[in-house]
């Protein structure tokens, strides 16, 4: 555990600084950035041409009906809730991505907390973390507590561990699942034991989601599912886009779900501060909700991809499939750790990776525990993908 989390630079400008100036031994390719590269639903232009006269219009902070209904839906039918248990006027707030949302939502937890979590309310984030958590905790003032999410607790973090006075200070828990980078995913009796938590301590319990429908074997279990079978969705926001699922991390398009007395405040708050979501992307959303033979598609590339990953790099790799998510996330510790083999990397052959200990940050006990990986993006196509993990095999030969 770490209670001191200085805000470093994005693991991209560090991955820059690592190879600037260095001449790629081979035609780049870039796998660092979770950037989906499949194609972009053919509804998704005639929706928009449909909806351009509504550019010309602010869009309202809380949505469209037609917005907040579409995520509902999808939202039940996903997760296997009862129709009309998600509050569909209080329960569904649009985001501007979901990056956004994470960030403002901290900033509105720990207003709405006051002085009732301490001078130093805290924010618990597992370790590796998305950067944005780290950077809203700062931001709202509180202290940001990471908690290693290591191979031994199967890559998720066990906040439940934590100390009770700390627990008892904590205004707001980040959780992944599927995590980003190892891929991770906690079951429905785990996602039960973090809503008790949250509740037991009056903390808020922030789901990130975005990996949701990317996933190999069985569908991951949401936190609303964990909330309903605990009476309901109290101090329980998942957050979601349509960056993954639908390929449109350029639409700027995600939503939270859950708490309605937590995103009606949150709306109020939003409504002086946040970007709104274009109405016409709001129509792709509804769209893109109530498809999913396109979200079929898109993982049954991932799928090819990783059949190709798991027979070039699988003798070398045990658990290299991870059962969420589109990435790889390696230990590469007896090669010389993430660093090295990612500077290696693209040196000798031109690939572009992300060190894990980018993703991650340093604890008490001076660990980084991504420092002995590499994390690589299964976004490309699949003879991308293949030339890129054939060179990274020829590098760790």
């Amino acid at each position: 555990m770490s209670s001191c989390v200085p805000l470093p630079l994005s693991p991209f400008q560090r991955l820059g600084r690592l190879i600037t100036g260095v001449e790629p031994g081979l035609p780049p390719i870039d796998v660092s950035v979770g950037e989906p590269r499949h194609p972009v639903p053919s509804f998704v232009g005639p929706v928009l041409s449909a909806a351009l006269a509504d550019f010309v219009r602010y869009p309202p902070i809380k949505g469209t009906p037609a917005f907040r209904a579409a995520v509902a839906g999808w939202a039940e039918r996903r997760f296997g809730l009862p129709a009309g248990t998600i509050d569909r006027d209080d329960g569904v707030l649009p985001l501007n991505g979901s990056r956004e949302g994470l960030f403002h939502a901290t900033l509105t937890a720990v207003r709405l907390a006051g002085a009732t979590k301490g001078s130093r309310p805290a924010i618990l984030l597992p370790n590796p973390f998305y950067a944005v958590y780290a950077a809203a905790a700062e931001a709202a003032g509180a202290e940001p507590v990471l908690v290693a999410a290591s191979r031994k607790d199967g890559f998720l973090p066990r906040f439940e561990r934590l100390p009770a006075d700390l627990l008892a200070r904590t205004v707001a828990a980040f959780h992944a699942s599927p995590a980003n980078p190892q891929g991770a995913v906690a079951d429905l009796e785990r996602l039960q034991g973090l809503v008790s938590l949250a509740r037991q301590y009056g903390f808020l319990l922030f789901s990130d989601e975005c990996y949701s429908e990317i996933w190999r074997g069985r569908a991951p279990d949401g936190v609303l599912s964990a909330a309903l079978s605990g009476g309901g969705f109290q101090g329980v926001v998942a957050f979601n886009s349509l960056s993954k699922r639908s390929n449109l991390a350029g639409a700027r398009c995600g939503f939270a779900i859950g708490d309605p007395a937590f995103l009606k405040a949150w709306a109020g708050l939003r409504n002086v501060t946040a970007p709104q979501v274009p109405m016409p992307i709001q129509a792709v959303a509804v769209a893109a909700l109530a498809d999913e033979a396109h979200v079929l598609e898109n993982r049954r590339l991932y799928d090819l991809k990783y059949a190709v990953a798991q027979e070039i790099l699988g003798d070398r790799f045990p658990d290299l499939v991870p059962p969420g998510g589109f990435f790889l996330w390696l230990d590469v510790g007896r090669w010389g750790g993430g660093e090295d083999v990612t500077a290696r990397l693209w040196k000798e052959k031109g690939v572009k990776v992300v060190p894990g200990g980018y993703l991650s940050a340093t604890d008490a006990d001076g660990i980084n525990p991504g420092g002995d990986f590499i994390r690589i993006a299964m976004v490309e196509s699949l003879e991308t993908s293949r030339e890129a993990l054939s060179r990274l095999s020829e590098v760790l030969s």
